[in-house]
């Protein structure tokens, strides 16, 4: 009875704590914000690869397929801390966060089948950025500032079924649904009055994933495994109001709205191709494990006021190329920890399918991408089923070219795993 109310706490308190999340990044300015990929923090660490990988006791986020090796009831929740370093060919900026990036619950139904539900972020928008056009003294005659807030998040279930030795399929639904805020201040000299843009939209949606395993054993008594994962077709629909309105800014910049300009509703969407990522891993269970993944999608779509396509931003077709593993020196040791720890690393190159334009002058578009390596450490805790999991990211995305900017960050990332038996019968009453 403690345990299942211990649960129910850890569940209330990690969807309370959805709210919090946010992000400092300057490209999620555009579109619906920066997009996170459902990988867990020891995926990351490995990399981000998932499509051909499977664990009796840890989470799978790429291929739900995967849900038909779990042999333990798991709760599993991750936190991120983000250093993010911002630059232009000029200047730099620095930001840090720190927010709770996932939380799952998966358990047997069978020996070969198993269920998840859990809640993740998709996208989050969080950005401030200011331009000011100065006279040819070098004074500002205008400044124009712009920020935005706000995310989406998903609630999904899946399972994940052993169809015949080596051979798994698994599905997952999930349903989207967020608010983001986009503003706009414009402040000129000599005009009394400064105005602001506001778009408030909601947005909402859903998508299906099918997943696919097989896995055999070598000679050598190594496990080769191949998989992949479809997300298939599905859409993001937007609808919220905009509003035009004039203002005055105090001396602590307390903003005192006055008449309203313009007001109308705002309605758009954007519909995404399939996505596709497959993998393949060779390892010995409960030793090490190495794999490869390659995930690609053709360009998304966007319709209404989504679309801002042919004045700042385009979308492009995006893949990416994650490769990495883990090693245990020796599983079962009583003499050292350290030798029962996990020990991960990976590396992944990824076009985000975003392509900017930082003058709009020359009409010239940049493909943003993003490079990372990664690494960290899988501590046993008690039962030994259960682990405490640490992960470092370090990498770069955009650029300084073309009058964009470059971001590096450095992400921690620390992730409970914890595994128990549920449904077994008493041996004493």
């Amino acid at each position: 009875m403690i345990k299942k109310i211990v649960l129910f706490l850890a569940v209330i308190i990690s969807a309370q704590a959805f709210s919090q999340r946010s992000t400092s990044s300057p490209y999620s300015y555009f579109g619906v914000g920066e997009e996170f990929g459902t990988r867990t923090v020891e995926q990351i660490s490995m990399g981000s690869i998932g499509a051909a990988y499977s664990s009796y006791r840890y989470l799978n986020f790429t291929n739900p397929a995967s849900l038909s090796e779990v042999r333990y009831a798991t709760y599993v929740f991750g936190i991120l801390n983000n250093d993010l370093t911002v630059k232009d060919s000029q200047t730099k900026q620095s930001s840090n966060s720190t927010n709770l990036s996932y939380f799952g619950l998966a358990f047997p139904i069978s020996k070969k089948m198993s269920f998840t539900f859990g809640m993740q972020p998709t996208s989050s928008v969080g950005y401030s950025l200011i331009n000011t056009l100065n006279n040819s003294d070098g004074d500002p005659i205008e400044i124009t500032q712009f920020s935005g807030s706000g995310d989406i998040n998903r609630i999904y279930g899946g399972f994940g079924l052993k169809v015949f030795k080596g051979f798994s399929i698994g599905f997952e639904a999930d349903f989207l649904f967020g608010n983001i805020q986009n503003n706009v201040l414009n402040v000129r000299e000599n005009v009394a009055l400064a105005s602001k843009n506001v778009e408030d939209s909601n947005l909402r949606g859903g998508s299906l994933k099918v997943g696919v395993q097989y896995k055999i054993t070598t000679p050598k008594k190594l496990n080769l495994s191949v998989g992949a994962s479809f997300k298939l077709r599905n859409s993001l629909s937007s609808s919220g109001t905009e509003n035009l309105y004039s203002l005055s800014i105090g001396g602590s910049g307390f903003e005192a709205p006055r008449d309203t300009i313009s007001s109308g509703p705002l309605s758009g969407n954007l519909d995404r191709p399939l996505e596709t990522v497959v993998g393949i891993g060779l390892g010995k269970v409960n030793k090490w494990y190495a794999g490869i993944d390659y995930k690609f999608q053709d360009a998304l779509s966007a319709t209404g006021y989504l679309d801002n396509t042919a004045e700042s931003f385009r979308y492009g077709n995006s893949d990416r190329i994650s490769a990495g593993g883990f090693f245990i020196p020796k599983p079962n040791s009583i003499s050292s920890y350290w030798q029962r720890v996990t020990y991960r690393a990976g590396v992944k190159y990824e076009k985000l399918g975003l392509l900017v334009n930082g003058s709009l002058s020359s009409n010239t578009f940049t493909s943003i991408n993003d490079l990372g390596i990664s690494f960290g450490l899988g501590l046993p805790l008690g039962n030994r089923l259960s682990n405490l999991n640490l992960g470092f990211e370090y990498g770069k995305k955009g650029t300084t070219d073309n009058g964009l900017l470059e971001e590096n960050y450095f992400n921690v990332r620390l992730s409970l795993s914890l595994n128990d038996l549920w449904f077994k019968k008493r041996k004493i009453d």
